[in-house]
């Protein structure tokens, strides 16, 4: 990973098939905004700081440029966002992931990569039959390399 890559998993949960998103980038910080009658409200990775006011930093778009959360009217608050240091092979890890809603079904996920933050934690990064790219925070089980049927 360069200085500017940023990797953003979208994960169902809740009985509501509610979307929650998991953020790591290289700041450490994500931005939020609560919309206005013309934007819809947004989260936004912070990609540096403005070196004279220390204010954090995020793409505008439309702007082509940089600009301070500050600028924004419905800016409501930064966030700590998990930094990745390192990413590993999966190593021939699987998982069993949760399954809401469906009895009796059992499946593994292989893990694809291990994601490893500045604080210790270690994300396993999952790829399903379909090619779909997750986390694994939510599985029940962690299979080593070479337990179980595949």
């Amino acid at each position: 990973m360069t200085g500017s890559d940023s990797v953003i998993f979208t994960v169902k949960t809740g009985e509501r098939g509610t979307t929650s998103l998991k953020f790591f980038n290289q700041t450490g910080w994500i931005a939020y905004f609560a919309g206005t009658d013309t934007e819809d409200a947004r989260i936004m990775r912070v990609e540096g700081w403005q070196h004279s006011t220390g204010t954090a930093l995020v793409v505008d778009p439309k702007r082509g440029a940089l600009r301070p959360v500050t600028e924004f009217e419905d800016f409501t608050r930064l966030e700590k966002a998990d930094q990745v240091v390192a990413a590993l092979p999966g190593g021939g890890w699987r998982v069993h992931p949760k399954m809401e809603g469906a009895q009796g079904t059992s499946h593994t996920e292989q893990v694809l990569a291990w994601l490893i933050t500045s604080q210790g934690k270690a994300t396993a990064i999952t790829i399903d039959s379909s090619g779909y790219v997750s986390d694994a925070d939510s599985a029940d089980t962690f299979i080593p390399p070479g337990e179980g049927s595949h």
